[in-house]
Formats: C-alpha cells, sequence, structure tokens
C-alpha cells in the first residue's frame, strides 16, 4: 500500500504517519506539506490513498479535492480538519472525499475510513450517519432557506464561534488579517450580523459549531 499524507504541520504528518505504519503491514507513505506539491506527486506516482488537510497554505482543501478527482477519480481521499463534521463532512462526499475525520479522532476513525475507501465505499461517523437520517425524513418546510457560504467563509464562521482574534485566524488559515477581516464583513452582509456575538448565534443556529 501507498498512501500520500498532505498536511502543512510537520507534527501531525508524523502522527498521521504512525497510525497508518502501526494500521497497514509494510505500507509506504509519503508527505506533501502544499496543493502544489500534493499534485505534483499524484501525477507522478500511483497512490492508493490520499489523507488530505481541509487547510492548506496554498490553496482550500475542498478545492484541491476537485481538482484531485479529476485527475485520480478513483483514488480515495479522506479528509482531515479541526473543524466539526457537520458542515464540512457532507461537503467533502460531495465532493469525491470518502470521508470525513475531525483531527481530533482520528486515531479511531482514520484507518476505518480508508479501509471504507479501498474497498470502494464511503465512510460516515455514526453521528453523521444519524443527522442526515433525520435530516432526510425531518420537515423542514419552516425552516429559512440557507444562506450560500464559500468554504474559506464557513472556516473564518467556525474560528470567530471559537473567539479567534483577526490575527490567530490568519495564522491559522495563512491569510492577512485584512483578508481574514474581508470575510468576516462578507459574512455580516449575507447573514445580517452587526457584531461577533450574532455570528456565533448564527453559527451555532445553522450547526457550523456545538457550545
Amino acid at each position: 500500500m501507498k498512501f500520500l499524507i498532505v498536511d502543512d504541520h510537520t507534527v501531525v504528518r508524523r502522527g498521521i504517519r504512525q497510525i497508518l505504519v502501526d494500521a497497514f503491514d509494510s505500507c509506504e507513505v509519503a508527505e506533501a506539506q502544499n496543493a502544489a506539491e500534493l499534485m505534483t506527486m499524484i501525477r507522478a506516482e500511483t497512490w492508493d490513498a490520499v489523507v488530505l488537510d481541509i487547510t492548506l497554505p496554498d490553496r482550500n482543501g475542498l478545492d484541491v479535492l476537485k481538482d484531485l478527482k479529476q485527475e485520480r477519480p478513483h483514488l480515495p481521499v479522506v479528509v482531515l480538519s479541526m473543524h466539526p463534521e457537520e458542515q464540512f463532512a457532507v461537503r467533502v462526499l460531495r465532493a469525491g472525499g470518502v470521508g470525513y475525520v475531525p483531527k481530533e479522532s482520528a486515531s479511531e476513525e482514520l484507518t476505518t475510513a480508508i479501509n471504507l475507501g479501498l474497498k470502494g465505499q464511503r465512510y460516515m461517523s455514526p453521528a453523521l450517519a444519524r443527522k442526515i437520517a433525520f435530516d432526510s425524513v425531518a420537515n423542514l418546510k419552516d425552516l429559512p432557506e440557507p444562506i450560500e457560504l464559500s468554504d474559506r467563509e464557513i472556516q473564518v464562521l467556525c474560528l470567530i464561534a471559537e473567539g479567534k482574534t483577526l490575527s490567530e485566524m490568519g495564522d491559522i488559515l495563512t491569510l492577512s488579517t485584512k483578508t481574514v477581516s474581508t470575510y468576516r464583513a462578507r459574512l455580516m452582509e449575507k447573514t445580517g450580523a452587526v457584531t461577533n456575538a450574532d455570528l456565533i448565534h448564527y453559527a451555532i443556529a445553522q450547526g457550523y459549531v456545538i457550545k
């Protein structure tokens, strides 16, 4: 088995590597730290599965996933993120990923997601599966139409809900504080929020974060 880990944090890559080495006998594990390296390595070699961070320094992970699936439609890709799965997991599955695993539970869920992906199946946590099943039968006629947010806007919204400052968000997303501020302004315009507290309330109400 040949696996490719894509994450810009060395410590995270080492941790994922150890999980894979422990779970898959005699596997080969390579690493990329950004989207550009990933695409170069994907075109140069054949891989059995990719573990992809959703937040990369040069591109949004979901955009990378879509490009990756165009290059290698049948390659299993498991997406990791520090964000809760409630919103991103569905986006990942729609973009062609075989599973979405929060980093905090990677040691328990990652190998399960990869094994299912290798069999041509998709992975959903029990909590996400229950939510999707509930939503499919729930009466949604009284709910307002959801506001269309970009993946980056959702990332900024989640970080605001976590109480991060503009500079902290910039460091996490590898963006300037000016760019982060622009995303925050877009969020306020789209949601009608006036303060960060309004944005946090919206994030909780829509299930982007759990408090």
